[in-house]
């Protein structure tokens, strides 16, 4: 019996691993890097130990301090969640080394399918449907588009789509250093890509008395970077094909049996429309959208794990599932622009309309499993996942309006996120009719996708409302006076101003309060305005404004969609001014490699140097031509956004 457990892991999914922990009555061991002291996963378990340091390569990929943290708390399991050290076997072994019972399959396994090379073959061997892989050195303008892609790992890390064979070196090195980085193993191997498939995966749980069960399909077509960012549970195209169904449970079954699989896994196949399939990959490992077949079949899939660590048998067979699940991944980022991460102090973090967190919602409801909380600090260091917010309903088209709804309901504030592209996914014609390929984002236009749920009209109106939010934030704390309207002042001909800045544009706020009400904002009349709350009348519709203020920030959220403001100040900061093209940090992160040196003649779009920020490498590239005159950074520095990276200016002619 597994009496305390220590989870090798952060986030999300350790507090997903605690939720059913507490439900067992299992004790909690988690552990921390310094960047983690004060996140949630902390509070929640029983004990904490620190992993000194915050780069993943010297806390929660150190197995060492792992093996040792678990015997420091006196912990007798350890569950690796995924990423990380999840699918390593030297890991596993250490583990079980120790004494300590391993939450996961045997280290065999996780050695035979750890290698996505060795996987192959003994899937075909297996009678598994496999794609070729191709001779890195033979690949020829036949083979072309080819996917180069790290051995070790997932999470689209190491990942190159190559359609030209003078820029085939160049990414294979690229992936085979982001390879080495995130899973310490630079090893890549290239096989055909096919642009328009389908990510099918099965959900396979087996116990260590010959029991395999395939438990139901998910479709995770939906990806940016080779990363999932929707998926769901039962797939639209099996649904369509039901044939395909047993086919894939037997092909996943096969997988489990030819490696002796015990635990939970997930065997992946991509998939064409006509109903063929190929196996891409097994997980042995806990997946990240496990919630989604959790909630159609009503199984704890973490509960299950421990209880096979415990060697018990699984029930005679798994149950049916019903109903229909889609989960979305809300990442900090920014999807317009080639979705940079971000960074910084969470303000605020709500999701209305919540009936569970980390467990199944009775019937339909939205389900929410989150790793940070309202006040929370987004970590450079870590993957920039926020959360997953699950949505269940009898139907598939249910599911995704409750889900979009919820969504742009949502108070989110202090990090660019992804939440307006999710919505727009959520309620696009093609997604609802299934049309779920991985080309989606270049089917139908990811700067469409991407562009924000607030158009002009809604960020100028957003823009007064914070405008009158303030005045009335001004008003309730002046000591002198406070109960006279605002614009009451001896120069009368002088309206208010405000501007604030909204992306890259800047907003102009002018308008007075007189006795007639609010005038300079034409068909727009204040009806009411808190520090909290703008109620405007806007050409006889009454539209709600809540205003959130925070030291630089002003959030305004409403039907309209949700607006981050800037305030500008009267005056410009001369420390702020930088030279003419100057190029700035985009983000927090450490410079992995610079390609061009002081004196350089580059051109518009040429690659300068590449941050590794959030466990992903970004390419910084010239704004224009010209001449390389400052180079601020060398390999290996620590960056903050903003900084002045490198100068170019002098036109070439």
């Amino acid at each position: 019996m597994i009496t305390r457990l220590l989870v090798a892991n952060r986030g999300e999914i350790a507090r997903r691993v605690f939720r059913t922990c507490r439900t067992l009555g299992i004790a909690t061991v988690a552990v921390y890097s310094d960047a983690d002291a004060d996140a949630p996963h902390v509070r929640e378990a029983d004990a904490a130990v620190r992993l000194p340091g915050t780069a993943p390569a010297d806390t929660y990929l150190r197995a060492d301090l792992l093996v040792a943290a678990a015997r420091t708390a006196g912990a007798d399991a350890v569950h690796p969640g995924y990423g990380f050290l999840s699918e390593n076997a030297g890991f596993a072994r250490a583990v079980t080394d120790a004494g300590l019972t391993w939450v996961g399959p045997p280290a065999a396994a996780i050695e035979r399918m750890g290698s996505k090379v060795e996987a192959k073959r003994i899937m075909a061997e297996a009678g598994v449907p496999v794609l070729s892989e191709l001779d890195s050195d033979a690949v020829t303008e036949a083979d072309l588009p080819v996917l180069v892609k790290a051995s070790a790992g997932g999470g689209g890390r190491g990942m190159r789509v190559v359609r030209s064979l003078d820029e085939l070196a160049e990414q294979v090195d690229g992936a085979r250093a982001e390879a080495e980085s995130a899973f310490g193993d630079g090893t890549v191997f290239v096989e055909p890509y096919l642009a328009t498939g389908r990510h099918i995966e099965v959900q396979v749980m087996c116990d260590a008395h010959g029991a395999v069960w395939a438990v139901g399909e998910r479709e995770c077509s939906i990806q940016r970077r080779h990363q999932k960012i929707v998926e769901e549970s039962p797939s639209p195209l099996v649904e369509r094909r039901p044939e395909m169904r047993e086919e894939l449970f037997d092909a996943a079954r096969d997988a489990a049996k030819a490696i002796g699989y015990v635990g939970a896994g997930t065997v992946e196949f991509l998939a064409d429309d006509s109903g063929r399939f190929y196996f891409l990959e097994m997980n042995t490992r806990l997946q990240v959208e496990h919630p989604v077949t959790e909630c159609v079949t009503g199984l704890d899939l973490v509960g299950l794990q421990l209880g096979i660590a415990e060697g018990r048998p699984l029930p005679a067979g798994p149950p049916p599932s019903l109903g229909h699940a889609i989960e979305v991944r809300l990442y900090a980022e920014n999807p317009a622009q080639d979705w940079r991460p971000h960074s910084g102090t969470l303000h605020r973090f709500e999701v209305p309309g919540v009936g569970a967190e980390f467990t199944i919602p009775l019937g339909t409801g939205i389900r929410l499993d989150s790793g940070v909380e309202s006040g929370d600090v987004v970590s450079p260091h870590y993957d920039p996942m926020l959360a997953k917010v699950i949505s269940v309903a009898p139907t598939r088209d249910v599911a995704a309006r409750a889900l979009a709804s919820a969504l742009t309901r949502a108070r989110i504030h202090g990090v660019t996120t992804n939440r307006d592209l999710l919505v727009r996914i959520l309620t696009h014609p093609a997604f609802l009719a299934g049309d779920t390929d991985t080309a989606f984002f270049d089917t139908h236009d990811l700067g469409t996708l991407a562009t924000p749920l607030a158009d002009d009209d809604a960020v100028r109106l957003s823009a007064l409302a914070a405008a009158l939010a303030d005045a009335a934030a001004n008003r309730a704390a002046a000591r002198v006076q406070g109960r006279l309207p605002s614009g009451w002042r001896n120069v009368v001909a002088a309206p208010q101003r405000k501007r604030f800045t909204h992306g890259t544009a800047e907003h102009e706020v002018t308008y007075r309060l007189t006795r007639d009400g609010l005038t300079g904002q034409d068909g727009v009349d204040l009806v009411t305005a808190t520090p909290d709350t703008v109620v405007l009348d806007v050409a006889g519709l009454r539209r709600r404004f809540d205003v959130a203020a925070y030291p630089g920030l002003s959030c305004v959220d409403s039907p309209l969609g949700s607006v981050a403001l800037v305030p500008v100040g009267r005056f410009t900061d001369p420390a702020a001014q930088v030279a003419a093209g100057s190029l700035l940090a985009p983000m927090p992160g450490t410079v992995v490699r610079v390609a061009a040196a002081v004196g350089d003649e580059v051109r518009t779009g040429q690659p300068l140097l590449w941050l590794e920020a959030m466990k992903m490498q970004h390419q910084v590239n010239a704004p224009a031509d010209g001449v390389l005159t400052e180079l601020g950074v060398a390999a290996g520095d620590q960056v903050e956004v903003g900084r002045v990276l490198a100068v170019v200016s002098k036109e070439v002619p």
